[in-house]
């Protein structure tokens, strides 16, 4: 008996649910185009068959383990950033348990998508089911099709982005080309780590990117020079973009000596919190020079309360599970950046948001009328059929389709790719099919905007 319904998220009125069966069957075999996300080059460098289920479909995946510890059950059971050997079995077993806790969750959908289409296991995963479930999925995944490489032409990707720090030596994405494996994995230049004061290790951070491009990054000028440097390299190895995870969209434009001023306070470790978030605002402004310069598209994701759980921070690290959403302002933060270049054509500016209440008051009214600006997809805590169906209902008023750039998966887990590009593709053509019985465009428009928005608005963006 098969998991997955094939009319699945389409719409209930039969008509309506006819046409986006239809628009979705135009588009379902298109390749994946993966701008943004958060996979290991190294998996595809080495090509080495993944671990057990648990290491595999667990361990690195935040959206598993933040339910199940919501529920009580403790990260040191899960085996979380735990050094050693591990009871991979145990965890399963624990996590097939409590397979219920993710009734109705986007994270539902995507598993049931990867163990039936991928490992053909078509009975619910439950306690009973937990040991075949593992043995299956254990054996397959030693099998040569289940290799890294074999995976991602079994999912057709064309393009898949990692996210990276300038300090990364990218060794793996060199060896990928090397190899001459006919595969397009390219870095992202994501500079957190050295343009955050409030990241762990900011200074010394600092201090390795002056070493890494013979650069004296204890003077602005140098320092400015060096994050150039980094981001050519990365360009050499194909990068397209760069990302920026800061708490907020405050920008500035401060004066050379402001700025010269600024960074000495900064690395002189006395900086106020206030004093560090006019450094996060002005490097903003500063990556959005190097872009005009080098043609990277430049992406945002603010509006995250990092580590909210001081307990699980300390005790698990960064990026445990207890990110938090919180309120964002883009129509006054972003105003410094946009008065210097939103209105240049050569910038391609991708902002996103976890504030669901700024899509029809403040982002679709931007990129509806900057030129530099685009809206990246529902992120997140948004990447679910609701919050994508919110996000078109919301913004499409404003900003229309053609200032979006199509869908990204922002995933670690791999396998869940095409889950995650499935659900996006179904939820757009039933909005669409929405449309067309609505009488508001026609059915050939809607197949256009299937295409456009699976395929074409994420290749022109990215410059893919």
């Amino acid at each position: 008996m098969a998991i997955l319904h094939p009319d699945r998220l389409f719409p209930a009125d039969p008509e309506t649910r006819s046409i986006a069966g239809r628009l979705y069957a135009s588009i379902s075999d298109l390749p994946i185009i993966s701008p943004h996300g958060h996979t290991e080059a190294a998996w595809f460098a080495k090509n080495e068959p993944f671990p057990d289920p648990a290491q595999l479909l667990i361990l690195p995946d935040h959206y598993i383990y933040r339910m199940l510890y919501s529920q009580g059950i403790s990260m040191h059971e899960l085996g979380i950033r735990q050094t050693g050997a591990i009871d991979s079995r145990k965890i399963w077993r624990i996590f097939a348990e409590q397979y219920h806790l993710f009734r109705g969750t986007p994270t539902r959908m995507w598993l049931d998508y990867e163990f039936e289409v991928l490992f053909g296991l078509d009975q619910r995963l439950t306690a009973a089911t937990a040991d075949h479930y593992f043995d299956v999925i254990a054996e397959k995944l030693n099998q040569p099709e289940f290799l890294p490489r074999a995976l991602y032409e079994r999912f057709r990707i064309e393009v898949l982005s990692t996210t990276d720090s300038p300090l990364d030596s990218l060794e793996h994405h060199a060896a990928i080309r090397e190899s001459n494996w006919k595969a397009r994995i390219l870095p992202t230049f994501r500079p957190d780590s050295v343009v955050d004061p409030a990241f762990q290790g900011f200074r010394e951070n600092i201090a390795r990117l002056g070493e890494q491009t013979s650069e004296d990054t204890t003077k602005w000028p140098g320092y400015l020079n060096a994050l150039r440097k980094s981001r050519e390299r990365f360009k050499s190895l194909g990068a397209t973009a760069t990302d920026h995870g800061h708490p907020t969209a405050t920008t500035a434009n401060l004066s050379t000596q402001e700025s010269e001023n600024l960074f000495a306070t900064i690395l002189s470790g006395n900086s106020s919190l206030e004093q560090q978030e006019l450094f996060r605002a002005q490097m903003l402004t500063e990556m959005a020079r190097m872009s005009i310069e080098d043609g990277l598209v430049m992406q945002l994701h603010p509006g995250s309360f990092r580590n909210h759980n001081q307990k699980v921070f300390e005790q698990f690290g960064r990026d445990s599970g207890a990110d938090i959403p919180t309120r964002t302002d883009y129509v006054h933060g972003l105003k410094p950046l946009l008065d210097l270049f939103g209105n240049e054509p050569s910038f391609t500016f991708i902002l996103f948001t976890l504030d669901e209440s700024t899509y029809s008051r403040e982002l679709a009214p931007l990129a509806g009328h900057y030129p530099c600006l685009r809206l990246g997809p529902p992120w997140w805590f948004n990447d679910s059929p609701e919050g994508m169906m919110r996000f078109r209902e919301l913004a499409t008023e404003t900003a229309g389709f053609y200032n979006t750039v199509g869908f990204n998966d922002d995933t670690r887990a791999f396998l869940s790719i095409p889950a995650r590009h499935d659900v996006a593709r179904r939820t757009d053509c039933a909005f669409l099919a929405r449309l067309v019985v609505e009488h508001r465009i026609d059915e050939d428009e809607a197949f256009e905007l299937a295409q456009d928005l699976t395929v074409n608005l994420v290749r022109k963006a990215y410059r893919l």
